[in-house]
Formats: structure tokens, sequence, C-alpha cells
């Protein structure tokens, strides 16, 4: 694999290309940090270190990257960052080629114009995704490395294939800690705690945040501050080994997150419905205000691995079992939400995955390495739904004040099982070739299955310059704890009956995949990366929001295609470095063919005949930055700039317009004094928005929209930190 060496505490974004044999380049490194507790460190601490350093790159070697493009982020580029390691996980992987930004209140980013088909795996283990929104439960601090994937992937990867966030964590073998508080505008607070450590064969790595602050889910108005926006939000992450041998691992990571959110409201609203006690039926008034409602959410997310890695020599595999348990509730304001939605849904929505996963790797001879593995997931999805609901007479007019409920619940058990079975050649000596094939199965709403083949080539063309090209088809089944079906016939004569009483089960998306890259180092300081990729796709899948409650419910588009091309550019000098990416695409959809309550019947009528734009489509998405250290100090700049998401003018045809572009500028300022009597001390102060830009994520139009989010506003931060 080709990349830009880390250099020492300097690393940016690392834009890469896999290519056919390793390549070595030489940069000075800085002195070691006289602070670093490992030095002088006794032999066993060295022996636990090279064992743990020797098993983390045989793990790593599992999960083969050739002919894919890999962008990376390790630890020192997120300390770069305004919050740093308490920068929110999807506002990190917003700094990568192909990201677009979403409500961070889900974690929702968008990769290569995908609505969410994001995978996330933490230490080579693939988990179950969850309910809340699994890039938002994951805390920062935890990550020593990020790969990003994407592209046309090998046979290793599946169902979640739009990106591959591939974390590698932090470890223990070195003793010490990090205690530290940010605080911030809209009464932003984070203390968090880092511990870490060794005794023996034994090493541990323990973490823990807490987060409040005035502005959880974004804003629906222009302001700097929100009505009713209170967020309570609380992480903890645990990764622990045990070392048998040099050549065996058992492992335990463990996570939790849990988050209180009240939705902000949008006032001045106008009453839609009547409510007895507090309007006449008719009258379209109220005494309640929109600005007074008090609807609320609250997400739980909680998963453990156990884990056992082996390596023989040239066999070596690791055998995961995995558990993860999601929950979202949400509370609705009884008699607002009546009065202005027609509809009060107590809504619990819970799921449990349990599942267990194999990955092993052999190195036949100098040219084959064979890599097989296998995956199973058990997964039960509850949901309970307490609904209060007007009666209404054919036309959907309301004939009564009075509210009366509806229970409406449900469960599913679902399994899914994959396999797959791949082979590295190095047919040459600059090109190899990574060939495979994987099955996968879901048994949930709807049985479905398929063989998809794989082929990633990567030429060496000469030193610095690589050349890569893939073909991937992917099977990408809906989100079981997503795609709940609601009884329509129950709703019937109400004010929540659907426009269109039909709403077929979501299907499994298929799609044909190609992609292109070239990656050329132009110097020893600065590489330029571009990857081209085209996809076309049956049953499209999206996600849209379609009530109060931020829960995305999934359906299809009969076929899709999605385009663009990606640039990207990372400087890196021993005082300061800099990186650039663009990205241009275009995504479309055409007839809706599941969940099709969710429309109205002018929507879907005209979506079967076009091609539309989908939702989440946004032309141009742009992130730079660059860094500069003098002494102990550092001074460092981002920006992000976007073309706008879609959006539905008035009388025009669905999301055939965009939203305004936006461009906004942070700037952080961070200082060190590495000897003190409590350890090294880090002060940080930091400027998001730095020109207070209002801008629009999206305006409450579009298929799908649920309602106006604005960006945040300039937001000022300051925090000091401890290692020790």
């Amino acid at each position: 694999m080709y990349q830009l060496p880390k250099l020492g505490k300097r690393a940016l974004v690392l834009s890469t290309l896999c290519a056919a044999a390793p390549a070595s380049f030489s940069f000075a490194a800085e002195a070691p940090d006289a602070s670093d507790p490992s030095a002088g460190a006794p032999a066993d601490m060295q022996r636990v270190e090279v064992t743990a350093a020797h098993l983390r790159s045989e793990r790593m070697e599992l999960s083969p990257k050739v002919g894919t493009t890999v962008y990376s982020i390790d630890k020192h580029m997120i300390e770069n960052l305004g919050q740093g390691a308490d920068t929110p996980f999807n506002e990190v992987l917003l700094r990568l080629p192909g990201v677009a930004q979403d409500s961070k209140a889900s974690g929702s980013i968008h990769v290569r114009d995908d609505h969410a088909n994001v995978q996330y795996r933490i230490n080579g283990v693939q988990l179950p995704e969850s309910i809340t929104g699994f890039g938002q439960s994951i805390d920062t601090r935890l990550v020593d490395q990020i790969d990003f994937l994407t592209g046309a992937l090998p046979a290793q990867y599946g169902l979640r294939t739009a990106g591959i966030i591939d974390i590698q964590t932090k470890e223990g073998v070195k003793p010490g800690g990090r205690v530290g508080v940010l605080v911030g505008s809209n009464s932003y607070v984070q203390p968090s705690a880092e511990l870490f450590g060794s005794s023996g064969a034994f090493n541990y790595y323990l973490s823990g945040s807490y987060l409040g602050n005035q502005l959880g889910i974004e804003n629906p108005q222009p302001t700097r501050t929100a009505l009713h926006d209170q967020t309570h939000q609380s992480k903890s992450f645990g990764n622990l080994s045990y070392f048998v041998d040099e050549n065996t691992r058992l492992g335990l990571m463990f996570g939790t997150y849990l988050g209180h959110f009240q939705i902000p409201n949008n006032p001045a609203q106008a009453p839609a419905f009547s409510l007895a006690g507090v309007s006449d039926i008719g009258a379209g008034t109220s005494t309640i205000a929109s600005e007074q409602l008090n609807e609320s959410q609250r997400e739980v997310n909680r998963f453990a691995v156990l884990s056992l890695q082996k390596s023989l020599g040239d066999l070596s595999y690791q055998l995961s079992g995995f558990h993860q348990y999601s929950e979202l509730h949400y509370l609705p304001d009884a008699a607002g939400d009546l009065v202005f939605n027609g509809v009060a849904s107590n809504s619990m929505r819970s799921n449990s995955a349990s599942g267990l996963q194999f990955d092993l790797g052999y190195k036949l001879n100098a040219s084959h390495t064979v890599r097989a593995g296998a995956m199973y997931t058990r997964q039960t999805t509850h949901s309970d739904n307490t609904v209060a609901v007007f009666p209404t007479d054919d036309s959907g007019a309301q004939t009564s004040n009075t509210p009366q409920m509806i229970v409406d619940n449900g469960a599913k058990t679902g399994r899914l099982a994959s396999l797959y079975l791949q082979d590295e050649w190095q047919l040459l000596a600059p090109l190899t070739v990574n060939y495979g094939v994987r099955f996968d199965k879901v048994s949930a709403f709807v049985d479905e299955q398929q063989w998809s083949p794989r082929i990633n080539l990567a030429y060496k063309i000469r030193e610095g310059t690589s050349l890569h090209a893939a073909y991937s088809r992917y099977f990408t089944p809906p989100p079981q704890e997503l795609a709940a079906q609601s009884s329509i016939n129950l709703y019937a004569n109400t004010s929540n009956a659907p426009e269109v009483p039909v709403s077929d089960n979501v299907r499994s998306e298929r799609t044909h995949y190609y992609d292109v890259g070239v990656s050329h180092q132009l110097s020893n300081a600065l590489t330029v990366t571009a990857d081209a990729y085209y996809k076309k796709i049956h049953n499209l899948l999206d996600e849209g929001q379609f009530g109060q409650a931020l829960i995305l419910s999934p359906f299809n588009y009969e076929r899709g295609v999605a385009k663009g091309l990606e640039l990207a550019a990372i400087y890196s000098q021993k005082d300061w470095g800099a990186y650039w990416n663009v990205t241009t695409q275009k995504a479309t959809g055409q007839h809706i063919v599941s969940g099709q309550a969710l429309f109205g019947k002018d929507e879907l009528d005209y979506i079967a005949q076009h091609a539309i734009y989908v939702d989440h489509d946004q032309k141009l998405s742009m992130s730079a930055g660059a860094h500069y250290h003098f002494g102990d100090s550092q001074l460092s700049t981002d920006v992000l700039y976007g073309s706008g998401l879609r959006m539905t003018p008035d009388g025009a045809a669905p999301n055939s317009g965009s939203l305004p572009h936006y461009t906004t500028v942070n700037a952080t300022l961070t200082h060190t004094w590495k000897h003190t009597p409590v350890g090294m001390v880090e002060a940080r102060l930091a400027v998001v928005n730095l020109f207070d830009k209002s801008y629009l994520l999206r305006d409450g139009s579009g298929v799908g929209v649920g309602a106006p989010q604005y960006g945040a506003r300039r937001t000022l931060y300051a925090g000091l930190s401890t290692s020790f």
C-alpha cells in the first residue's frame, strides 16, 4: 500500500492508493519526547509492546485494501481540529473526500451520494448498525487511526459498502492517562478522561466522557440559540487485551452511549387541527404556541466484542463474538403534536443483535495470499407505538376534536449470513490482482440472497505513482432496525391515514460498481490523487424522516445511477502541512417501489415517470486545512464547503432545486507545557464558523425531509487537559 509516511506528530489526512508493493520514503523524525512514559521502560513492558504491535499488524493484514481508495486519519490530525478529541466522530469524517454533512443529531454523513450505508469496523470487527446512528455513539478520543475505504471493495467487505470506517483503537501498553474539559458557547461543557496501562501480559485502555449543551440538534431557525434544544450525552469505551503468548491475543471491547435530546421548537407555526380544551373544531386557533412544545428523545447504544486472534506464521485468523443493543424512545408533546400535526406518537424502537465473525489469511506462496471468512448475525427488532389521532371523514377533514388512541406494536427477528473467498495474486512485480466472491443472504421482512464477484487491480507505474481499477457487485439489505412496517389499516379514517394506502416491504439494493484512480507523489512533501466512480443500482435504498421523531424510514427507488470524481492533495513538512479535498457527484433515482404510504400520490406519480435527484445529492463538496507549529504551540485552520443539498421549490418537481452553497472556516490555537507537576498540560482555544455564517442544511422540503435545519453559528471553545 502506498501512503505518505506519518511525520512525527505532523500527520494530516493521508491520501493513499493501494498498489502492488509497499513504498518506502525517508523523512526526518522528531526527537523523542522526554516526557514519554515509555522512556526507559522495563523489559516486560517492551516485550508486550512488541507483541501488541506484531499482532496489530497481523490483524490489519487480514483486511486487504488492494485496488481500493484509502484515506487515513490519525489521532494527531484529530488534535488539529477545533474540538480536538472532543470533536463528534461524524464531523471528523467530513474532512475526507466524498463525504457530505447532514444532521449531526443522527450522526448522518453521505459518502459518494449514498444515504448512510456506511460500515463501522473496530479493530477488524464489523459491528451491527444501531437505531441511533453508530457514527454518533463513537467517542473520537478512542481513535488511534482511521482508514476510510471507498470504491469497488474486495470480497471481504459487504452489506454496508458506501464507505468502510476501519478504526484501530488506542491500546494500553504504555501506562498513563489524560483528563480534560472543553467548554464553549451554548452552555457547552464536556469533561473526559482516559486511563491506560499494562500489568504483565494484560493491557487496558479505558475512556469516558460527558457532554451537555443547549444546541443538541440543528436549529430550525437561523438564530444563534435554539428554543428547547438541550442535550445530555455520555459515552464510555474499553479495550482489554491478554497476550497468551507472542502470537495469541484474547481481547474484549465494550462501549456505551446514552443520549437525551430535546426536540427544538419552531415558533409562530399555525395550528392545523383542533383539540378539545384548547380550540374549537374548525377554528384553526389554539392556546398552545409552537415555541412552547415539549418533545424529547432518548437514545441508547451499547456493544461488546470478545475476540481470539492467532498468528501461526503464514496462517493467521481472528474469531469474534459480538452483541449490540440500541434503543430510541420519542416522547411527544401530547397536546401540541395533535394541534400542529394531527398525530402524537409515543414511539419506542429497540434492536438487539448478536453474532460471530471469522476472518482467515494464509500466505500460500510468494505470489498468492488467500483470505476467507464468514459472518452470521441474528437480530430482533421491536417497534412499539401508542398513537393519538383525530377521526376524519372520507375527504380527510377532521370530524371530532376528541382524539382516539391506537396501539401499533410489532416485532421481527431477522438473520444475516455472509461468506467470502479471495486471492491476492502478485501477478507481476508491479501488478497485483485481488479477485474473489462473496455470498450474502438476508431473512427478515424479505428473504433475499446474492453471489457477488469482485476484482481489484493495482499497478505501480513507477516509484511514487500507482494506478488502480476495480469492479464489485454489491448486495445491501435494508436496515432491519429501521424497516419496521406500520399497520396502515389501523389508521383508516384518521388524521394519520396515508394518502396512498400501500406500503410494500423494503428490498435489498443491488449494485454494479466501477472505480478507477491514480496516485502520484510530486515530491517528498506533496502527493495528489484522483478517483472516479460509476454505480448502476437496482432497488436504490434511501431513507427519510417522515414524522417528528428523529427516526429514519428506508424506501427503494426501482433504479438509480450515481457517479462522481474525487481529487485530493496532501502536503507535509516538518513544521507545517496542508490538505485539500474536492468531490463532484450526481445521484438520481426513479420509481419508488416500497414504503409508498410515506409519500403523496402526486409525488409518487411524478417519480414513477421521471428520474429525480436523491434528496442527499450535493453537486460539489470540499474540505481543506493547514497547520503550523512554532515552539510548543500550533495554529491550525480548516474550511468546509458544500454547494447545498436538494430541496423542492414551490410547485416544482421533487428535489429539483438545491439549497444555497455555504462555507465555514474554523481556527484553533493550542499550546503545550511538557513538564509540569501534573504532567503534560495542553490549552486550547478554537472558533468554529469563524465568520458566523448562517446556512441551511435542510429547508424542510424535498423527498423524505422532515424539518428545516440550520448549521451552527459562530461557536467558541476553550479547553484544558493534562496527560500523565
